[in-house]
């Protein structure tokens, strides 16, 4: 990955790699357990993505119990790269089953977890804070403000949400605009070559209510990489059943890695980081090369022709009312020979200070 390139997130001052590390392993306890690494073995990892330029940080109190944000503090505080790195954490999930307050979006919960994370990470404040998963319960007004309090008591700089419906992404932007609080510019999603459904929704609303989408599972589990196709294992393999056009999508995407000259991994997380709306791309790794390998997805660029065949072969077809929303159809509002559009090219040029 180039080393000085920076965006940024959503509709915000706050400039981020367009890859961030996932950090979901860091740690040998709880639900994760079962592909955890140690300190010291996620130390080469999280040096290797300093060295290469990066500085977005991603956690959450749920990853390995814990072990995860008290690894990540460690590894941060050793290297002095506090101010540097972005670092982002989560809260939603239990920290205590016999408490009904100690998991979901509530005030309570939210500031307890936020406390415990910050103590955990060894700092007293975090750079973006996000709730993980709706709940289906609290009063999305109720989340707006409690994030809007952290972010005036100095706890937080930025938040967000992550795994959310777009409409409940929508009215938490909408409320925070409408009484000047503190407004949402991340959305955390899964998102790859299989798994194009936020399309449709989640990333039209982030691009029009300022919402930076982070990407997380570009490789779809492992998925992408082609390992399952040749017997491989992973974390995702017993849990996922993968459909015959799944299976399929790996042919283009082998032949299109063979003309560019990398693999199956680099070109899936590429076309991820690099579609309309996507602010960043999640990445994890198990090894320091593996890690390398991840970064150096953003080296190249992928042709037009060769995206229009990856994107032909992983295309979702549009269900429900959505089929209205085509060119086609679209063609009965205005007719082909009256053209109308948004705004002419060029309207807005992108701005780099580089």
């Amino acid at each position: 990955m180039p080393l000085d390139q920076y965006y940024l997130l959503g509709r915000s001052g706050l400039r981020v790699s367009r890859l961030a590390l996932g950090t979901m392993n860091f740690g040998t306890g709880g639900f994760h357990a079962a592909y955890g690494k140690t300190e010291d073995e996620v130390r080469p990892i999280f040096r290797k993505y300093l060295d290469e330029g990066g500085n977005f940080l991603d956690t959450a109190d749920f990853y390995t119990a814990g072990e995860s944000e008290t690894i990540l503090g460690r590894l941060i505080a050793e290297a002095n790269v506090r101010d540097r790195v972005v670092l982002t954490t989560k809260f939603t999930n239990s920290v205590d089953p016999g408490d009904p307050n100690a998991g979901g979006n509530g005030r309570k919960h939210m500031v307890r977890a936020l406390e415990a994370s910050l103590r955990r990470l060894g700092t007293d404040h975090v750079d973006l804070f996000l709730l993980h998963t709706w709940d289906r319960l609290t009063p999305v007004e109720e989340v707006v403000r409690t994030l809007d309090d952290l972010v005036r008591a100095g706890k937080i700089r930025y938040a967000g949400l992550s795994d959310v419906p777009a409409w409940y992404a929508a009215r938490a932007q909408s409320i925070a605009e409408a009484n000047s609080l503190t407004p949402m510019i991340n959305l955390q999603l899964p998102y790859s070559l299989v798994q194009r459904e936020i399309e449709t929704e989640h990333v039209p609303m982030g691009q029009h209510l300022g919402l930076g989408v982070t990407a997380w599972s570009p490789l779809a589990g492992g998925f992408l990489t082609g390992k399952y196709r040749d017997g491989g294992s992973g974390r995702l393999s017993d849990a996922q059943t993968w459909t015959e056009r799944d299976w399929q999508l790996l042919k283009p995407l082998e032949e299109v890695a063979g003309k560019l000259g990398v693999t199956m991994a680099q070109v899936a997380i590429n076309w991820v980081a690099t579609q309309p709306g996507i602010a960043s791309a999640i990445v994890g790794a198990s090894s320091a090369d593996q890690l390398s390998k991840s970064m150096a997805a953003l080296d190249f660029e992928i042709p037009a022709e060769l995206r229009t065949v990856l994107d032909e072969a992983s295309a979702v077809p549009p269900a429900s009312v959505y089929r209205m929303f085509t060119p086609k159809y679209q063609n009965w509002i205005v007719t082909p020979d009256t053209k109308v559009g948004d705004k002419p090219d060029g309207y807005a040029p992108a701005v780099r200070n580089w």
